[in-house]
């Protein structure tokens, strides 16, 4: 990753937040930094927070769906609607599930690439239809 690239991606605080060993707030950036955001998005439920409650994705309302196309379709609706809308620096090329239905879960792989490049890169974020305590 070149100079420039790295600061286009930015940097910010690591999240979960962290300690680092100066006892300081853990700072992330680069490829790192994208994936915090992304996940960041994906687990912010519509309306969860108070001064943006259009922040977030719809993912939640899937919770106790039952594993079929049409659920399949609209988490990965969902997913691409949030992450064009709210994470400016990537453009999605795709998202694709593979439904886990011993887990209860659904593993979503987003393909996107920077907004200034050309490499494909990818994250499998999974979405739990029935939380763990429910199986």
């Amino acid at each position: 990753m070149n100079r420039s690239e790295q600061d286009y991606i930015g940097r910010g605080i690591a999240f979960p937040l962290k300690v680092n060993v100066q006892g300081g707030l853990k700072i992330d950036g680069g490829d790192r930094n994208i994936e915090e955001s992304i996940s960041t998005i994906l687990n912010t439920k519509l309306g969860e927070r108070v001064y943006r409650p259009n922040f977030g994705c719809r993912l939640a309302d899937l919770t106790f769906a039952p594993m079929n196309p049409q659920t399949i379709l609209l988490a990965r609706v969902y997913v691409e609607e949030a992450l064009n809308r709210w994470e400016p620096r990537i453009k999605v090329t795709g998202v694709y599930a593979e439904p886990d239905p011993i887990r209860g879960r659904l593993d979503l792989k987003i393909l996107y690439r920077l907004k200034d490049g050309h490499d494909i890169r990818s994250m499998v974020y999974p979405f739990y239809l029935l939380p763990p305590s429910e199986k």
